[in-house]
C-alpha cells in the first residue's frame, strides 16, 4: 500500500505546492480533486499543467489517482452539481463532459484510475429514472475510459443515489465492464453502520482501485482526523493486506485545509505506523 492525501485537504496551497509539502512528509501517492485552482479542465494552459505535474509525481515516485468531487467547479452556486442524474440533458452533458476531461488527466498523469461517485437525486425523481441515467451516463463515460486506457473506481457516498456496498453491488452488475471497479471510502462503511469493514474489504478486494481513509463516528459524515472517531483501525489495514491491495491509501479531510500541513504531518505518522507494522 501506499499512503496518500487527498489534496481537497490542502485547498489553500497551489497543487505543486501541496505535492512538494505530501513528498516531503513521505507521502508516495496523491489524489488529486480537481478544481479551480488543481488541473481545472477548462482554463488555460490545462494540458501544459498536466505534463508539469506528471514530472513532478516521477520526480518524487509518487502515484496518483483523479478525484471528480471539487464541490464548485461546475456550477458556483450548487454544490457537486450538476451530476449524472441532472433532469436536464444539457446538465448531465456537462457531468460527462467534466468526467471524459478527468478521464483525460488520468492518462496524461498515468494515474491509478479516476474516482467519481452517483450524486443525490433531483427533488422528485423517481429511483427508477435516476439509476437508468446514472447507467447511461456511466456507460459513456466508460467506452471513452476504455479508449484512453483509464480505469474508474465508483464510490459510494452516503447521502448518494449510490450510497450502500448493497447498491454498489447492483451498479456493478447492470454496468458491468472491467474498467469499472471500486473506491472504497472506510469512513463511509462505519458511518453508515456497514460492518465490520474488514468483511467488505475482503469481499471486494479483488476490484478495490481506490481507498478513502479517515476517521468518522456512526450515522454522522463527517470525516475526522485520526483517534477522532470510533474506527479501530488495525483490523482495516490487515484486511487489506491481506486482500493483496497494493493502492493508494488516501487520507481524505477535505475539511481540514486550515490546518492541512498538520494534519497531513499527523495523518502520514498514524498510518505509517500501522503500514509498517
Amino acid at each position: 500500500m501506499r499512503i496518500g492525501y487527498n489534496t481537497n485537504g490542502l485547498a489553500h496551497h497551489s497543487l505543486h505546492e501541496a505535492v512538494e509539502l505530501l513528498a516531503s512528509l513521505g507521502y508516495e501517492s496523491v489524489a488529486i480533486t480537481l478544481d479551480h485552482a488543481a488541473l481545472n479542465p477548462y482554463a488555460l494552459g490545462f494540458e501544459d499543467g498536466l505534463k508539469a505535474m506528471r514530472a513532478q509525481l516521477e520526480e518524487h515516485g509518487m502515484r496518483s489517482v483523479v478525484e471528480t468531487g471539487a464541490r464548485y467547479l461546475l456550477d458556483p452556486r450548487a454544490k457537486h452539481s450538476p451530476t449524472l442524474l441532472a433532469d436536464d440533458p444539457v446538465d448531465r452533458a456537462r457531468r460527462m463532459d467534466f468526467l471524459m476531461h478527468a478521464v483525460d488527466a488520468a492518462a496524461a498523469l498515468g494515474s491509478d484510475c479516476v474516482s467519481l461517485w452517483s450524486g443525490t437525486p433531483p427533488e422528485g425523481c423517481e429511483r427508477e429514472a435516476a439509476e437508468d441515467r446514472l447507467y447511461a451516463g456511466l456507460r459513456e463515460v466508460l467506452d471513452y475510459a476504455d479508449a484512453c486506457g483509464v480505469m474508474l473506481g465508483f464510490e459510494p457516498e452516503p447521502g448518494m443515489l449510490i450510497d450502500t456496498m448493497e447498491r454498489f453491488a447492483i451498479l456493478h452488475e447492470r454496468v458491468h465492464s472491467p474498467r469499472l471497479r471500486l473506491t472504497l471510502d472506510v469512513g463511509h462503511l462505519h458511518c453508515l453502520g456497514e460492518t465490520p469493514i474488514a468483511e467488505h474489504i475482503h469481499r471486494w478486494g479483488d476490484k478495490l482501485l481506490n481507498v478513502h481513509i479517515e476517521d468518522m463516528r456512526e450515522g454522522v459524515h463527517e470525516h475526522l482526523m485520526f483517534g477522532e472517531g470510533e474506527i479501530d483501525f488495525p483490523p482495516v489495514i490487515a484486511a487489506l493486506r491481506g486482500a493483496g491491495y497494493h493502492g493508494g491509501l488516501h487520507v481524505e479531510l477535505s475539511r481540514h485545509s486550515h490546518v492541512g500541513p498538520q494534519a497531513a504531518a499527523e495523518s502520514f505518522s498514524f498510518l505509517a505506523g500501522l503500514v509498517k507494522d
